[in-house]
């Protein structure tokens, strides 16, 4: 991965481009990072055209999708188009996989403007769209040319959205070393320093491409990533369809809760640990609402996550501290013990 720790975006940006034979520049963004992010590209000195959709995950779509197609059908994009997706991770997933396909690929570079597409979806790979209701349940593999990075437009986030992104460092955190989950619980994140979060996010970074580059299409210690998602995504699924808002990085501060207790019940993960991480995310997250009632409904969602084999339900779960133990089988039993101990913890 081409990860760019920016000093001056506009000068970055082009440097890269410089080395890439493009022909046509198409920048895709949405309608909020239009208003608050792309001020830099009035000093930029190369053409482009702007695609810009509407704002939101449920616009992560395959109407908008192929609206992108269109557009860039219709305005000449070649294979040597470049198409630059600035936004968050709805941008970046959208964007890398239209980039993928159209014509079966083009230059595509990410600037992304969230912390949480900072640190997960615009690196690593990972692109695509929702489809029937599921979150990222079409999309493909593959990098972009490069991914920008500039913590200057984290000043535009409210803070449900910086934390949103600090979910998946605190996961990095859980997956790696002792020093920098110390980093990121030491971090005061109602009172931020810019400076020290640029590397924050740099280290965080760093964490996410040593596992990638060893294991780059997900076939064994990439599944280090998923720790919190299982179920994080059968609460974002569930909260999709009960109309319910609910920011992805949120679900997996949430989600981090039920996976850490089945990883104390069945791997001897240090209690200790989870009851800092319990307190971390209280401190931070307002907690996700559902009843009993709704385990049926969860337990459906989890068995359809894409990281399952046959009828068996796994999960990415920890016995201490970066050490990670991928393909955990969990049982229906055990999952509604661990939703009853999160719904115990949040107090709900």
């Amino acid at each position: 991965m081409n990860i760019i720790n920016c000093k001056n975006i506009v000068r970055d940006l082009e440097m890269q481009m410089a080395d890439m034979n493009h022909s046509k520049v198409f920048v895709l963004t949405d309608e909020g990072s239009e208003k608050h992010c792309t001020a830099f590209l009035d000093k930029v000195s190369f053409d482009f055209q702007s695609i810009v959709l509407k704002d939101g995950d449920e616009h992560k779509s395959l109407d908008a999708l192929a609206s992108v197609w269109e557009f860039m059908t219709k305005n000449g994009a070649d294979r040597e188009s470049l198409l630059i997706n600035l936004g968050g991770g709805m941008i970046t997933d959208l964007g890398g996989f239209a980039a993928s396909t159209f014509k079966r690929g083009v230059y595509f570079i990410n600037i992304p403007t969230t912390l949480l597409a900072m640190v997960d979806a615009a690196v690593g790979g990972k692109t695509g769209i929702n489809f029937c209701g599921f979150k990222n349940e079409i999309g493909a593999i593959i990098h972009a040319d490069a991914v920008m990075i500039d913590t200057t437009f984290l000043k535009t986030l409210d803070e449900d959205n910086v934390l949103s992104g600090y979910a998946e460092m605190l996961k990095h955190g859980l997956i790696s070393k002792t020093d920098h989950f110390t980093d990121l619980l030491k971090f005061d994140w109602r009172n931020i320093n810019y400076e020290v979060l640029n590397q924050l996010v740099m280290d965080s970074n760093m964490v996410k491409q040593g596992i990638v580059e060893e294991d780059p299409y997900e076939k064994g210690i990439r599944k280090a990533l998923n720790l919190g998602h299982t179920i994080a995504h059968a609460f974002e699924t569930h909260a999709m369809k009960t109309g319910q808002a609910l920011l992805h990085g949120r679900a997996v501060a949430i989600g981090i809760i039920p996976e850490l207790f089945l990883s104390f019940q069945k791997l001897q993960f240090p209690s200790d640990v989870m009851r800092q991480v319990i307190h971390e995310v209280k401190d931070l997250y307002q907690p996700f609402f559902f009843s009993c009632d709704d385990y049926d409904t969860l337990f459906d969602y989890v068995k359809h996550d894409k990281k399952n084999s046959g009828d068996r339900i796994n999960f990415t779960l920890l016995s201490g501290l970066g050490q990670v133990q991928i393909n955990q089988h969990c049982s229906k039993e055990e999952i509604f013990a661990a939703l009853d101990f999160y719904r115990d913890e949040m107090g709900i």
